[in-house]
């Protein structure tokens, strides 16, 4: 299995799966939901059970008791629309490959693998000189960074599990511009490429004690440092042909003497808390609030004139609903039901505009045979940005399609 992530890591550098505008800003677009049954719950975090990972909250593998694989893969359908004018595009993704398993009755560990940004842009602008001549600016920009994990978690007294992750972020963002002027025969280009990579840490902490013979209170706490990123930079400057494209005179800037070959990107601390109430195997359902000092997002390297950040944070409200998870008649009553619904600001400005982000998410987890494996089928609506200010709106529906594979390692075999 180990292998098995090596190999996919190899396969994932580079992953372009979004065509997102708004992966032109920070790092890309952020792809941190979790695991599809977290997805499907409003991305919640705060949910843990014995039979199923959990990604952004590392005081879950605490509560492992069965070895767990776990895959996912998505089909995002996006409209981008400007208020006069729209364009349609499918973008498919994998989501993540995991593995995590107990090591003991009160400690658990997992890895895995996924993409954690995605950058996949093609924006252009026009504007008149003091000649009235056309001028235009082309934006492109392709790339993302991947991240693999390791987590522990443990579960030191009753009802109480602590865990935390340690992140290895890598990859490449690449970022273009190329500017051309009417009656002009050559243009300029601007060609800037990032080798980003560093660790991130990510603590969890979970208190879920009975306050009922039948019921549970869900408490947890995670906080995502994001503190330790680096890049690796290169500029190319010069010019081309408007006719073939061929670039003419291009040289490599000197960034070492601009104190900009290696730069640091700094990525504020994500707070979540989280309260939830529940029926063990039964129903759940609960609430989070994440907050991030986005303000202080700093990446010298790749400046954006029309961009600004303000403190970031985001509401979520999901659950689940099974009608009898331990009937051997009747395959539906064992269906989980999920459902969640999101409200993120963004912390972006562009343009003096506020970026948001809405979401809401329906799926069902499908039991395979008589174990506790599963497979989850869930659809997303969502909805990114506004079409104010000259800015474009991104409405999508996204299909997602996993599986949690579980096993038993580690148990001493008896032989009567």
């Amino acid at each position: 299995m180990v292998a098995a992530l090596a190999m996919m890591a190899l396969q994932m550098y580079g992953q372009n799966s979004t065509i997102s505008p708004y992966s032109y800003f920070g790092l890309g677009e952020l792809r941190v939901g979790g695991t599809i049954e977290n997805q499907l719950m409003g991305r919640m975090s705060m949910y843990t059970d014995s039979v199923h990972l959990n990604f952004n909250n590392p005081a879950a593998y605490g509560k492992l008791k069965l070895t767990t694989y776990a895959a996912g893969v998505s089909l995002k359908q996006v409209k981008l629309e400007n208020g006069t004018e729209s364009q349609n595009a499918n973008v498919s993704a994998l989501e993540y490959l995991a593995l995590g398993f107990p090591i003991s009755p009160h400690m658990g560990i997992g890895i895995g693998i996924m993409p954690y940004s995605s950058v996949g842009y093609s924006l252009s602008s026009q504007s008149v000189n003091s000649n009235g001549d056309t001028v235009t600016n082309v934006f492109t920009g392709e790339g993302g960074l991947n991240q693999v994990h390791f987590t522990l978690g443990i579960n030191p007294i009753k009802n109480v599990y602590l865990g935390a992750t340690v992140n290895y972020n890598f990859g490449n963002l690449e970022n273009e511009r190329i500017q051309s002027v009417e009656n002009v025969q050559f243009g300029t280009l601007d060609r800037r490429t990032q080798r980003v990579k560093g660790y991130d840490f990510n603590y969890g902490f979970t208190y879920t004690p009975k306050i009922t013979s039948k019921h549970t209170l869900f408490t947890s706490v995670t906080v995502d440092t994001q503190g330790n990123l680096g890049a690796e930079n290169s500029q190319r400057i010069g010019s081309f042909a408007q006719l073939s494209g061929r670039e003419i005179e291009t040289i490599d800037v000197d960034l070492g003497a601009q104190g900009l070959l290696r730069t640091d990107v700094r990525v504020p601390t994500t707070t979540t808390v989280g309260l939830g109430f529940g029926e063990d195997k039964k129903w759940f359902i609960g609430g989070e609030y994440s907050f991030q000092q986005l303000s202080s997002f700093r990446n010298e390297f790749i400046a954006t004139e029309n961009l600004g950040y303000q403190d970031a944070s985001t509401i979520r409200f999901g659950g689940f609903f099974v009608p009898d998870y331990s009937t051997f008649s009747g395959y539906l009553k064992r269906i989980t039901y999920r459902a969640g619904v999101r409200f993120a600001k963004t912390g972006m400005l562009v343009n003096n505009q506020e970026i948001d982000d809405f979401g809401i998410t329906f799926g069902f987890g499908l039991p395979l045979g008589n174990s506790f494996s599963n497979a989850n089928l869930g659809l997303e609506y969502g909805k990114t940005g506004t079409t104010s200010a000259n800015l474009v709106q991104e409405n999508y529906f996204k299909v997602i399609i996993g599986l949690s594979l579980n096993d038993r390692w580690f148990q001493k075999r008896k032989i009567n």
